[in-house]
């Protein structure tokens, strides 16, 4: 293997339009250039993604980001080792829009093509400007779409421990933020909000299932509502008393208490994981990775069981092309390449597991 493989990644799952030039040097995985085209001002309005505004946004932004992302990082298409794309899970629209491109920027210089999964590139951002993580781990992916648990005996290798039954973490604080009309992100909202909250005030909790660590989320989200909108009346009884008025500090509270049931919930799902899974390391990415109290929940787990932390930076939790690069920097090396016959797929094999 060379000493140094440059990768130009493409992200286009969702609503980010993203590329990136990511290097492999003597071991160590480098963020040459990054660039993110954000689509928050096409979908705010709506109050989430839309998926076919965000598939025309990543036809018309996708291009001029990578002409940035090769400028910044002083790349020439013929000093790339390989292209790469998030072909799942994802908008199939949206996908269809970047591993298309990657695929055919693959053939025109004559270099392989690289699929990447997208919920397991969460993981392998860990690998980021740092030392790599010590295998095997136990991974954490908590994103908008995805919530995952896994034990990991090397980077390119994961088995499912846990996942969430219905709404992803992210998912639950984009719709608890939505009830309490904090607007859309919903999770910095929420974490901004907490921090004058008392998070004892209601007693959340994240469902739970016999004889499974699986995760759900939706009772929160339920439960949000209800603290807000008051529990609807039975038929034929007496109609129930509204609940207090929104103000200010019932929305903290809300906000507050809502985040430490979804906190919790994950923090129990890691705790058992080592228990069944002793491993080196706990790596994590993915969106609600941001929040400061979970990623200082993962710190005290990571403790507790004598495993060294690795979080993705914060500004490659969210959907990003480096992460895509990082991971197919560690295809590449392991000698792994794609077919350019390879399908952009809505679901990651992962969900399947």
């Amino acid at each position: 293997m060379p000493a140094s493989q440059l990768i130009l990644a493409l992200e286009t799952s969702c609503d980010e339009t993203a590329a990136a030039v990511v290097e492999l040097r003597e071991g160590r995985m480098l963020v040459r250039s990054e660039t993110v085209i954000t689509q928050d001002a096409v979908h705010a309005e709506f109050g989430g993604v839309v998926p076919e505004l965000a598939s025309r946004a990543h036809l018309e932004k996708l291009t001029p980001a990578i002409r940035a992302a090769l400028q910044q990082a002083g790349v020439a298409p013929s000093d790339l080792a390989a292209v790469a794309a998030g072909h799942r899970p994802g908008l199939i629209g949206s996908l269809l829009v970047g591993t298309s491109a990657a695929k055919a920027f693959a053939w025109t210089i004559g270099k392989p093509f690289l699929g990447v999964d997208h919920v397991q590139a969460h993981l392998a951002a860990c690998h980021l400007n740092d030392s790599p993580p010590a295998y095997p781990a136990i991974g954490l992916v908590a994103s908008g779409g995805h919530t995952h648990i896994l034990s990991m005996p090397d980077a390119l290798h994961a088995t499912v421990i846990a996942r969430t039954r219905d709404d992803a973490a992210g998912e639950a604080f984009d719709k608890a933020a939505s009830i309490l009309g904090l607007g859309w992100p919903g999770g910095p909202m929420i974490e901004r909000a907490a921090v004058t909250g008392n998070a004892q005030a209601f007693p959340f909790e994240g469902g739970r299932f016999a004889g499974s660590a699986d995760f759900s989320f939706s009772g929160l989200k339920t439960a949000v509502l209800y603290a807000v909108r008051g529990v609807p009346s039975a038929p034929n009884r007496p109609p129930r008393p509204p609940p207090p008025p929104l103000d200010a500090q019932r929305v903290a509270d809300l906000a507050a208490s809502f985040q430490r049931a979804v906190v919790r919930a994950l923090e129990t799902g890691l705790r058992r994981a080592f228990e069944t899974n002793p491993s080196a390391s706990l790596i994590a990415g993915g969106g609600v990775v941001r929040n400061q109290a979970v990623r200082a929940m993962l710190a005290k787990v990571a403790s507790d069981h004598g495993a060294s932390l690795h979080l993705a930076q914060a500004q490659h939790c969210t959907d990003n092309a480096a992460m895509i690069g990082a991971l197919a920097a560690l295809r590449l090396a392991a000698g792994e390449h794609d077919a350019l016959s390879l399908s952009a797929e809505p679901f990651s094999l992962l969900s399947r597991a």
